[in-house]
């Protein structure tokens, strides 16, 4: 079985910083459960309490609006290669908006993005290590910029308007909050 600790140690951070993917799963009080693999230069840990991640536009939003339901979110990297290891941060996030008084600042921890979203920041309240011998072995072969290419042929309002007509629900017709939370005025 696993071992739990109540915040990340220093040999578990550099784990995280070394990981080229992770996933995150959140859920609202009822409806779909969401889990989403995340990749690039999208992670920060703050402390050993506290990740920050920048979600990048996509077709869906669902961590948005399940965080605005119910906060509880948890984050898993596992070893693809050398030691086997499974970790996984479970805590209560909160979700930033470019409106947001909060969001320059952690804007600041990640690349430039046109396609950037929001920010979440997941306080952490345990942490598990498992031992992730069943996981197979991967190589990693490099970042996909596909998305990116895609925000940046769009530019900003291209976003801001795929915001409008395809981020502002949930699967389970939740609200994401993108519009009121970024400033923009709605025509749907």
């Amino acid at each position: 079985m696993g071992k739990t600790f109540e915040e990340l140690t220093t040999k578990q951070i550099e784990f995280i910083d070394k990981q080229n993917i992770y996933f995150v799963a959140t859920a609202a009080e009822s409806g779909k459960v969401n889990l989403s693999p995340k990749g690039g230069d999208s992670l920060r840990v703050i402390d050993s309490k506290k990740i920050a991640w920048l979600n990048l536009t996509g077709s869906g939003n669902e961590s948005a609006a399940h965080v605005l339901r119910n906060a509880r979110m948890t984050i898993m990297f596992c070893a693809f290669e050398g030691a086997p290891l499974i970790l996984r941060a479970y805590g209560n996030a909160t979700v930033l908006h470019e409106g947001d008084a909060e969001w320059q600042s952690y804007t600041e921890l990640f690349p430039t993005y046109t396609g950037a979203r929001q920010i979440f920041i997941l306080d952490i309240e345990l942490v598990q290590a498992s031992c992730g011998m069943s996981v197979p072995y991967f190589s990693y072969e490099g970042d996909r910029d596909d998305l990116i290419k895609w925000a940046d042929k769009r530019g900003h309002d291209g976003v801001k308007e795929y915001w409008e007509t395809r981020n502002q629900k949930s699967l389970d017709g939740f609200d994401t909050e993108i519009v009121e939370r970024t400033g923009l005025t709605s025509s749907k």
